[in-house]
């Protein structure tokens, strides 16, 4: 017996299938093989068509059914991880009323910004661990305000992955989770945030209904087997944004766990129990997936646009062939590439920055001794500064680190960045080899609240290696006072 598990991203869905008894992957497949469509009508703008989730959602069901040689009604069980801070809006016959305002479209800045001037930073901080920003609640008041005849017709709005779970049952509902990333959710009174909806005039019955993260949410229907390929009445047990599902994918529950990502971009999720704002403007606040108003459980989330992304734009621009190669370059050289200093912060404004937009920068290079191998080395420890420099914000907000867990992917596969990391932070980094649609689909089993069990099914399959902080920290600790020397230079001037 299986349960099936989806990450639905900006770029693709990701379909994972996991043995119940085992909590082995099987396998994980990804809809379509290319990249969906975005369309941008407007610079800064962002859609996506849900049909054409769910038709990708349906196709990666096909296909793992295919591959694998199993019925329906093997599958006892649904996870569905999703790109957070989406827009979804349907009429009363749950139609679509336009393609989903998702995640990385920045049309709302100004309303949110708006908001937070008028209904003032302190009860932001200190109700929504947020500013209203760029997020779902300030999508909809954009709605609202630019699309009046569309508004009115409004029935309820969605998360992307409240969209899929009504999709597969006919039924609406969403998560607190969910509510808290939209910015819809007053952590001081643990409701809704009347307050906020107020002020947008939003009307409190396009809410949807709330359910558990974990539980049974709502069950497969008629309609939802005959489009899918999974059978009526398997349950959807679990639903979360994509980065508490990444922490979740990782074991990343208590106070002190730290997951990290360090993809096209980089990101450092903190688990606390401290309903701290203090640093809103700068972290994400969220309800995390295991949050109880008794038991609260928030996921700091501190994102680094410049990351992955620059070792990329590298790969493609220095006479390279491949990361490892450059890698290999980069471990020829000191720490400190000799002096050598890049700041990996062009791929927009960054939010640990204050918004900030200062681009990459690569400064104290001598033309007669430096060379490609200092480039790479020094884009390597760049990077890394930059986690540890978010890393001293997030403790300046309350963290207290205990672990650092990270995926097996491309910058944790660095053996320079990764203990980098982990000896500028002192602590340990965990490298597990999984995926979030392998944790979407695990998590289906949470339901039953064995979190214990949950966590020794991801020590037994995914785990990868451990790197250890270095006991001589004296030359990475001069590397980075170099390159934070550096990036304040800039800061100040601005």
């Amino acid at each position: 017996m299986y349960y099936i598990g989806f990450d639905l991203g900006s770029s693709s869905i990701k379909a994972a299938l996991v043995e119940i008894s085992t909590g082995k992957s099987l396998g994980v497949v990804q809809e379509p093989e290319t990249e969906m469509s975005m369309l941008a009508l407007k610079n800064g703008w962002a859609e996506q068509e849900p049909e054409e989730w769910w038709q990708h959602i349906c196709k990666s069901i096909q296909k793992l059914k295919k591959i694998h040689n199993i019925s329906r009604t093997q599958i006892k069980g649904i996870g569905i991880s999703y790109q957070m801070h989406g827009l979804v809006i349907v009429d009363k016959e749950g139609n679509s009323l336009r393609k989903s305002i998702i995640w990385c479209d920045s049309r709302a800045v100004q309303i949110g910004n708006e908001a937070l001037k008028n209904i003032g930073p302190e009860k932001c901080a200190s109700h929504l661990l947020n500013s209203p920003a760029n997020f779902t609640a300030s999508k909809l008041k954009w709605v609202q305000e630019n699309e009046p005849e569309i508004y009115k017709n409004i029935y309820k709005f969605m998360l992307p992955g409240d969209y899929i779970a009504y999709r597969f049952s006919n039924e609406i509902n969403t998560t607190i989770s969910g509510l808290s990333e939209g910015i819809f959710w007053d952590f001081k009174n643990d409701s809704i945030a009347d307050f906020l909806l107020e002020y947008y005039g939003i009307d409190k019955l396009l809410v949807p209904e709330i359910v558990d993260t974990f539980g049974i949410q709502c069950k497969v229907d008629e309609k939802g087997e005959q489009e899918s390929g999974l059978a009526t009445g398997t349950p959807i047990f679990y639903r979360a944004g994509d980065q508490p599902n990444n922490a979740l994918s990782l074991n990343v529950f208590n106070p002190g766990e730290v997951a990290a990502t360090g993809g096209t971009s980089g990101v450092v999720y903190a688990v606390t129990d401290n309903l701290s704002g203090k640093e809103s403007t700068r972290v994400n606040n969220f309800a995390h997936v295991n949050y109880k108003k008794s038991i609260p459980r928030i996921g700091k989330l501190l994102n680094i646009n410049g990351a992955g992304i620059q070792y990329r734009w590298l790969l493609n621009n220095l006479a390279v062939s491949s990361y490892e190669e450059m890698n290999n370059l980069a471990s020829e050289i000191p720490v400190g590439s000799d002096g050598v200093c890049m700041l990996p912060f062009g791929n927009g404004a960054e939010r640990m920055l204050n918004n900030m937009e200062i681009g990459t920068r690569l400064v104290n290079v001598n033309l007669n001794n430096h060379h490609k191998a200092h480039i790479c080395r020094a884009a390597l420890e760049g990077i890394a500064f930059s986690f540890v420099y978010g890393m001293e914000i997030l403790k300046s907000d309350g963290i207290n680190i205990n672990v650092m867990r990270a995926g097996n992917d491309n910058l944790f596969r660095s053996e320079i960045f990764a203990n980098t990391v982990a000896t500028l932070i002192a602590q340990e980094i965990e490298i597990y080899n999984t995926t979030g649609a392998i944790g979407a689909a695990r998590a289906a089993g949470l339901h039953k609240g064995d979190f214990e069990t949950y966590g020794k099914l991801i020590i037994e399959n995914d785990h990868v290696m451990t790197f250890m902080p270095f006991k001589d920290k004296e030359p990475y600790l001069k590397a980075y006072q170099n390159w934070k020397k550096e990036l304040n230079l800039i800061l100040n001037s601005k």
